[in-house]
Formats: C-alpha cells, sequence, structure tokens
C-alpha cells in the first residue's frame, strides 16, 4: 500500500511513554495505520492537526493548558476522534453519541481491536459528522473535566516587558491581545505596547483560558476586550476590539469559539 493510500492518525497526550505505548498497540491491531504526529497538549494537538490533516484523532481528555475536548471542538466534522481518558464516565457519554470512540487507559488490546474496526467502517465514507449536537456534549464534558480539578492552577497575572530604558510589570486584565512578531511577542494593552521574548506557545499555557483565548496561530485576545466578531469567506472571521480600531484574525480552527455570537 503507497503512503497515500494509508490512514493517517495524530495522537496527543502529554505522557510521552503513553504516547509510544498507544502508538505500539496500534501498530500492532491496524498496521495500515501511518502515525503522522504526536502532540504533548491539545494547543499542540490543533496546530498539528491543521498541517497534517490525519483521518483519525487519538485525544487524551486531560492534558495541560487546552484539554482533549476543547481541542476536539476545532476538529469535530473533519476527522473520526478518539478520546483517551483514565475516567470511564465521560468515555461512556462520548462513545453513546456514536460519532466519537473512546479508549481507557491502562490500554486494553480487544477495546482498541473494537475501536479499529469501528474506524475503519467509518473511513469507508467521507469523513464527517454533524458538529452541532457535538458541541453540546463537548462542552458538558469540558466542564465535566473542569469541575475535577482539585486543585486551582496559578495563571499568569503580569507579564515583565521592557518599555525603552525601563522594565515594567504589566497586569494580564489590561492587556488588550498579544500577537506573534517573529521571535517576540507583541504585548498591547492599556498603557502602550511592548515586545517581549516569551512566545504564543509559552503564553497560550500560562493565562486563564476562561479569559484569554487563542483566536488564530499567532494571536491571543483578551475576551473581556471584545466588541464583537464578523464572519468572512471560508470559515473565518475578525475580532472586535472595544476602544481600537485594528481588527484581529480568527483562524478556522478557532472559529468554534465564537459559534454563539
Amino acid at each position: 500500500m503507497n503512503a497515500e493510500a494509508q490512514p493517517t492518525a495524530l495522537i496527543a497526550d502529554d505522557e510521552p511513554l503513553l504516547r509510544e505505548r498507544l502508538a505500539s498497540h496500534l501498530r500492532r491491531a491496524w498496521p495500515e495505520l501511518r502515525i503522522v504526529a504526536e502532540a504533548r497538549n491539545g494547543r499542540e494537538a490543533v496546530e498539528l492537526f491543521e498541517t497534517h490533516a490525519p483521518q483519525v484523532v487519538f485525544l487524551d481528555v486531560h492534558m495541560p493548558g487546552q484539554s482533549g475536548i476543547d481541542a476536539a471542538r476545532s476538529m469535530v466534522g473533519r476527522t473520526q476522534i478518539v478520546f483517551v481518558t483514565a475516567y470511564e464516565q465521560y468515555a461512556v457519554k462520548a462513545f453513546e453519541q456514536g460519532a466519537i470512540d473512546y479508549l481507557v487507559k491502562p490500554f486494553d488490546e480487544a477495546r482498541l481491536v473494537h475501536t479499529v474496526a469501528r474506524l475503519k467502517e467509518r473511513l469507508a465514507p467521507v469523513p464527517g459528522t454533524d458538529a452541532a449536537p457535538l458541541d453540546a456534549l463537548l462542552e458538558k464534558l469540558a466542564a465535566e473535566v473542569r469541575g475535577r480539578v482539585s486543585t486551582p492552577q496559578r495563571h499568569l497575572q503580569w507579564i515583565k516587558a521592557s518599555v525603552g530604558s525601563t522594565v515594567r510589570l504589566i497586569p494580564v486584565e489590561q492587556v488588550h491581545y498579544l500577537r506573534s512578531d517573529e521571535k517576540y511577542t507583541l504585548v498591547v494593552w492599556d498603557g502602550g505596547e511592548a515586545l517581549i521574548r516569551k512566545t504564543i506557545r509559552e503564553l497560550a499555557d500560562e493565562l486563564d483560558p476562561e479569559r484569554y483565548a487563542q483566536i488564530h496561530r499567532s494571536v491571543i485576545v483578551n475576551l473581556s476586550r471584545v466588541s464583537h466578531v464578523t464572519r468572512g469567506l471560508n470559515e473565518t472571521a475578525d475580532v472586535h476590539l472595544n476602544g481600537r480600531n485594528e481588527t484581529l484574525p480568527v483562524s478556522r480552527s478557532f472559529l468554534h469559539l465564537f459559534r454563539q455570537m
């Protein structure tokens, strides 16, 4: 079988050993499957999904920063999703919907064989599912996952930036948006603009996801500063900010954040 005809997959899990273990099980249960990428968290999974467009995505439910459930929202209807979790109660709810399968850690060979059989059946027609009912399911699952966190995560409170000859401590609530600029990130806040050496990727993992959203590979916005969103062509959009003239692009991967707006 040539490479182009092979089914492809992405594995996302923050534990390298578990990624390797799942890949090993898959090589035995589905030799034809080609694993094109591995991700360490939900944000990276979304980026790699856009790059490789795999036909199947194995997503760990609990990952730092953006969870597997949040990542799945931008993939629904474009791939086959399999949740990987140690908490079967989440998996059963997803599995009952029929469009999403699940694996429970530690991996069971018989269950994996069953999952592979279901995936092969679904890949026979053109992949794609109705996103509307799955959006509601994923929202419920995400709420339950957040509810299980026993210790509050410490999110970034200040951003240190050099402004002229001084170093400023910028409270994150004053930030309008952050935008990558090659090796730097532009911070736009109430007091002006400054470049910092932290990457968008690092900032996305450190900021409170309830208040700050990555809307493009190169942009994070403070949701409290958003006035409205306008839809564009090819499943894109533009974010408009209170009191500012510039607009920020929303890429297809993050459009689900504003689906209700």
